[in-house]
């Protein structure tokens, strides 16, 4: 049986990890500063995260959420204290993807409407919904496609205002910053006009914070950036897990819980639970997400220096880098010759950064050295 060929592949076998460096089977050692889109918040195989998982495997590995599993609550509690949003409820999933299928499900229910809005550039998710709502004809089947969900412009608060008078919207989804789209950073304008227009219209404000959550911009949430934003629904997954499947879905108070809901049969198991408060103890005891946000500073003042870049954009470890030319030869040279891995865009001269919360600036210093000898010849 063949495999599905769904990815153009960098012609790499990964078989070893740790912290920021990854190994071929060859033996040699490159560095990993795209951490599997961003997957990889505290480093691979974190000493901490692989004895949490291997003793709650001597222990059980996955039950049903038809019996009480206490690690849940230990996970949203951890999960509460560090986002400071205590009075939110978690419902555990299993992907990004499926925490927006369920905040669009949520907003639907709770407003009755069938409509929603997303924005240029977006990226939600694959699945029937999530794919309706991201900015890529290309993966939207006609089975997905809805005359009801819309893309509006990015930054036009008047064409959402427009859309928002015809009472048919039940939710806006927005990313706390945008990952396919080339790191785009919402402004504060913009962020806390969609949030005053989703009360005036009495639609669900959606934050979308997969890839750009978990401390990654140097605070737990992206949209934290913005004071006064108050999100109805808020999806993560990505670092969550550091490698675990494991997604989630944060509710404000406003919404009442009932049996049949939602549902999941793999979300919220031990394993993944194990997993997720191994990645949140990290994140608290070495203090990664104060890093985050000081090695980034650090990295996109430098990068600005460098002739051949146009355009610096992202906080923290989520860093979108624009050329003058096409990025993809410049991100094959740093594989094949500097052996380092960075992340692609929808633009095609973009770099997106997003290594491991935990990697160090002599790392970051030598992408720096490789780049500027990529882009001066």
């Amino acid at each position: 049986m063949n495999l599905f060929d769904v990815y153009p592949l960098i012609p790499v076998t990964l078989v070893k990890a740790e912290g920021c460096k990854l190994w071929d089977d060859q033996g040699q050692e490159y560095l990993d500063l795209y951490g599997g889109h961003a997957v990889i918040s505290i480093g691979h195989t974190h000493p901490h995260y692989v004895k949490r998982i291997k003793d709650q495997l001597d222990q059980i590995a996955f039950y049903s959420n038809s019996i009480q599993i206490p690690i849940q609550k230990e996970f949203a509690d951890k999960l509460g204290h560090l986002s400071c949003l205590h009075d939110y409820a978690l419902f555990l999933c299993n992907s990004g993807a499926e925490a927006n299928e369920n905040a669009i499900k949520m907003a639907s229910f709770a407003t009755g409407k069938p409509g929603f809005i997303a924005f240029s550039g977006s990226f939600h998710g694959r699945t029937s919904g999530a794919v309706a709502l991201t900015d890529n004809p290309k993966i939207v089947a006609p089975s997905n496609a809805r005359t009801d969900f819309h893309i509006l412009p990015w930054g036009d608060l008047e064409a959402l205002e427009v859309a928002l008078k015809t009472n048919t919207i039940a939710g806006i989804i927005i990313e706390g910053i945008q990952g396919v789209g080339g790191i785009q950073v919402p402004s504060e304008e913009f962020l806390k006009g969609i949030s005053a227009l989703t009360k005036k219209y009495k639609a669900k404000l959606i934050l979308d914070e997969v890839q750009s959550g978990y401390g990654r911009t140097g605070r737990f949430f992206a949209h934290q950036w913005v004071d006064g934003i108050m999100p109805d629904l808020i999806t993560m997954a990505k670092g969550m897990g550091n490698g675990f499947p494991i997604g989630g879905l944060l509710i404000s108070p406003e919404f009442k819980a009932s049996h049949g809901l939602l549902g999941t049969t793999f979300g919220g198991n031990h394993l993944a639970c194990a997993a997720g408060l191994a990645v949140l103890e990290v994140l608290e005891v070495e203090n990664l997400q104060a890093k985050a946000l000081e090695l980034g500073d650090k990295l996109m003042e430098e990068l600005k220096q460098i002739p051949g870049i146009t355009e610096v954009r992202g906080k923290g470890l989520m860093i979108g880098i624009d050329l003058d030319r096409d990025a993809g030869p410049v991100r094959s040279e740093l594989v094949k010759k500097y052996h380092i891995f960075t992340g692609s865009a929808a633009k095609k001269q973009t770099i997106r950064l997003l290594p491991p919360l935990s990697v160090e600036w002599n790392q970051l210093h030598s992408f720096l050295t490789a780049l500027k000898e990529i882009l001066s010849n």
